[in-house]
């Protein structure tokens, strides 16, 4: 949510950035929003108005009282109960402006960074860099759902009978491949500073509007019947709704977090639910990273979160590229993005893994997450998320680029010891 002050007095810059977003259709919203801030702004003063002169009606009272002037005093006090009258109407009207202006400026997306491309959608990403070489071997490589079969690491009609398209049971060493990529994973980010968190994995709708525009909300989270409790899509929803209405001293930031958490998502509107594999899915497991800090420092924390994740992914021998996510394709509140995919021997091409993202102060805002800094000047703060490992996306790219002719997947060094010591799965 972009500040109502710079909507103000920048209209069009504002109008400019919804069209370079490919979404004309929300351009009345920023004259709308003008109208009625303006309409808010002049209730408020009324209201202010009104109040000051009751308190100056209220010390006659007294004074008029203290001499005796009992039915003059009656009378401004007739005047002074009307007035409340009035005032509770102008402090209801003033609610709900407020309310209005809230509730339109949530559907106006982040103003975007300068080095975002313009374009309409992820056809358009812009690709950075690549890292790593990109294999093709010399023999077919199956299906990721086929390798893990083949491996009795996967059961996906069992789990279509007991909770629908979209699940899995992973067993065996496939299972603990699983759990060792996780956990190499959490240890990878401790090794870089980050400190280990497990948050809850519900969060209250203030939270999940606070963190997520209303699209996404509607497209990715599921709700619990009869609480105000949504199932996280990601920990990144609750890692930020952590510093929920706090004031967080600028001597004590960046706070840099690593968190493990399934993850639930209904994937509405989205192609490929009912295909036989695990790339898109209703429930996963994440290890995640995020950054509250300050304003100025937030370019540089954005390339340091998406090479972390490319670290880890050369670190696993599997080659990575970065692409640059193009205006269109970027939420609402993100000022930048950057996907990290990995290649793909199978399809010849790469997929998406990871996605960092550069909200800026459009979650603090919403939030009211505050910093005080010198002189005790408050501030937002800006926060950054970015994937470190998704299985089972990250299964896909491993067990592809690990795979041996004769079937059998090849474990890298820095995963064995989470392996048992395993250098093969047969």
């Amino acid at each position: 949510m972009i500040d109502i002050k710079f909507l103000r007095e920048n209209p069009d810059a504002v109008k400019e950035n919804i069209k370079k977003k490919y979404q004309d259709h929300k351009l009345p919203l920023v004259d709308k929003v003008i109208e009625l801030d303006a309409q808010s702004r002049a209730v408020k003063q009324q209201a202010d108005d009104l109040r000051s002169n009751r308190n100056k009606i209220s010390k006659q009272i007294g004074a008029l009282m203290a001499q005796g002037k009992k039915e003059e005093g009656m009378a401004l006090r007739e005047e002074v109960t009307k007035q409340a009258q009035q005032l509770a109407e102008l402090e209801e009207k003033e609610a709900k402006l407020s309310e209005e202006v809230t509730s339109i400026m949530m559907q106006i997306p982040q103003i975007i960074d300068e080095n975002v491309p313009i374009g309409k959608d992820d056809s358009q990403n812009v690709e950075i860099e690549r890292f790593g070489e990109p294999v093709t071997p010399d023999f077919e490589v199956p299906y990721h759902t086929d390798i893990m079969e083949k491996l009795n690491g996967i059961d996906l009609d069992s789990a279509r009978k007991v909770a629908g398209n979209g699940f899995y049971y992973l067993m065996g060493d496939i299972a603990r491949l699983h759990s060792a990529v996780i956990s190499y994973a959490r240890d990878f980010m401790i090794d870089r500073g980050f400190t280990y968190c497990v948050p809850p994995f519900m969060i209250r709708s203030n939270v999940v509007t606070g963190v997520m525009s209303f699209a996404e909300m509607d497209s990715m989270m599921y709700k619990i019947e009869g609480e105000d409790l949504y199932l996280i899509g990601t920990s990144e929803h609750s890692m930020i709704g952590k510093f929920i209405d706090t004031i967080n001293s600028e001597e004590n930031l960046p706070y840099t977090l690593t968190s493990y958490s399934p993850c639930f998502r209904k994937e509405k509107g989205a192609h490929g639910i009912e295909e036989r594999g695990v790339y898109r899915i209703h429930q996963f497991e994440k290890q995640e990273m995020i950054v509250v800090c300050k304003p100025d420092e937030s370019k540089m924390w954005f390339d340091k979160l998406w090479q972390n994740t490319v670290d880890l992914f050369r670190s696993l021998d599997i080659p990575v590229r970065t692409l640059e996510c193009c205006s269109g394709d970027l939420a609402d509140l993100k000022v930048r993005s950057l996907d990290v995919e990995a290649w793909s021997p199978r399809q010849q091409k790469y997929f998406e893994v990871g996605s960092c993202s550069n909200l800026g102060d459009a979650q603090a805002r919403r939030l009211k997450i505050r910093v005080s800094g010198e002189g005790g000047k408050k501030y937002f703060a800006h926060t950054l998320n970015n994937t470190v490992v998704a299985p089972p996306r990250m299964l896909i790219a491993f067990l592809e680029n690990n795979l041996n002719e004769d079937g059998s997947i090849r474990i890298p060094e820095a995963l064995r010891p989470y392996m048992g010591g395993k250098k093969l799965i047969k």
